[in-house]
């Protein structure tokens, strides 16, 4: 399992969320973005490793996931003034597409 490949299959994917649904804060959320997949490396691809073992269900796998939501705090685009609103519905996007990611390299699309 290639945990580099993992790292930058999720800044493809998100970055492809971020040109789609958020164009006018691209700079911003893709530094915070970047910053967030950088710190959070080691925890994610322990996770990966656990999931992919069995040690960790779908379910428990996406928990530890949301827990993360809250470490990521997105200050450029805070600084940019969006509404905690917008910012909760950004956070919630990139972690449904890592949980994706990660579930898509452990259990590939037949």
């Amino acid at each position: 399992m290639d945990h580099n490949k993992l790292i930058e299959e999720l800044k493809s994917k998100s970055k492809t969320i971020i040109i789609n649904s958020y164009k006018s804060n691209k700079s911003e959320l893709e530094k915070d973005l970047n910053t967030f997949l950088e710190t959070s490396k080691e925890k994610l691809e322990r996770w990966m490793i656990l999931f992919s073992t069995g040690d960790l269900t779908e379910e428990e796998l996406e928990w530890l996931l949301k827990s993360q939501l809250d470490l990521m705090t997105l200050q450029a685009l805070q600084t940019t003034g969006i509404s905690k609103i917008k910012l909760n519905a950004i956070k919630n996007n990139i972690i449904k597409t890592i949980f994706k990611v990660i579930i898509d390299m452990i259990i590939p699309s037949i």
